[in-house]
């Protein structure tokens, strides 16, 4: 196991997570591709996780030659990341992390999945039973460190070439402190990004849900809109 080094005076001080390994669950996704080239641009070992682990191979070898990523099917990366990424859609989030309850056991696992349903007026926020999709994940996943984090991530600006620096500030929920401190910290390693905590794992509702006005926003003025918080 990684140990994470850390001497913090201040909510700004932030661990050194530099020599973790990141699995990414549903890593062949756009979203999930996107956040796995900027980790492994910055140096990190990312795992992309799929149900096929051909299909993540192949999408691994296209992210780019030399860049420290591979691909395995989603349990094989859930065992061999660090810190675990799960970025598949909605329908399947259940389901997935029922199956790897005992893999993901002791592992930072970091949701970043939008429950959004659209129709002809547009994306809105569906209901959850346990009240957000991380907090799904904490009830299915009783001894992971669940926070929710990556939830506002143009996926656009992370594939492109051209683009070197984010302009974006990711929200960090959780009830664990040091977890969240490692996954503001992981934001932090790509260019232009802070991690921002954003409170518990309780009020990941609205986070989630503002994801639809985002793409509001997005479609209406043809951007790639993210969030900045101001006065920290």
């Amino acid at each position: 196991m990684i140990m994470i080094m850390a001497s913090k005076s201040s909510p700004h001080d932030l661990p050194d997570v530099s020599g973790l390994s990141i699995a990414v669950l549903g890593g062949t996704g756009d979203q999930g591709r996107g956040l796995a080239r900027r980790f492994a641009m910055a140096g990190h070992e990312v795992i992309l996780g799929s149900r096929s682990a051909e299909r993540a191979q192949a999408v691994a070898a296209e992210l780019g030659e030399g860049l420290p990523v591979r691909g395995m099917d989603n349990a094989g990366a859930a065992e061999a990341g660090d810190v675990v990424i799960v970025a598949v859609p909605w329908d399947g989030h259940r389901a997935l992390l029922e199956s790897l309850k005992d893999v993901l056991a002791g592992k930072i696992v970091v949701d970043c999945v939008n429950p959004l349903g659209f129709d002809k007026r547009g994306a809105y926020a569906l209901p959850v039973e346990e009240g957000s999709a991380a907090e799904q994940a904490a009830a299915i996943l009783p001894d992971s460190r669940v926070v929710a984090a990556f939830h506002h991530v143009s996926a656009v600006l992370l594939l492109d070439p051209e683009v070197e620096k984010v302009d974006l500030d990711v929200l960090v929920l959780g009830d664990d402190r040091e977890a969240t401190d490692v996954v503001r910290a992981l934001a932090a390693r790509i260019p232009g990004v802070r991690g921002v905590y954003g409170g518990r794992l309780r009020n990941a509702h609205q986070v989630e849900a503002f994801t639809a006005n985002l793409i509001s926003i997005n479609r209406r003025y043809k951007a790639h809109a993210g969030i900045r918080i101001t006065d920290i």
